[in-house]
């Protein structure tokens, strides 16, 4: 069983950064740029303009 925080502990972390969330923000944004650079280079530009 894992001992009680004390209150100092308690509030340096409610008063931190929250470091995971920004982590995968930065992840998700990454992924989802580079899935449109592959869209863009890799699908529309190669079939041309349109007709």
């Amino acid at each position: 069983m894992m001992s009680p925080l004390s209150e100092e502990e308690r509030k340096q972390i409610l008063e931190s950064s929250p470091k995971g969330t920004w982590a995968l923000m930065l992840m998700v944004g990454a992924a989802m740029t580079i899935g449109w650079l592959f869209l863009y280079f890799g699908v529309f530009l190669p079939r041309g303009i349109v007709n």
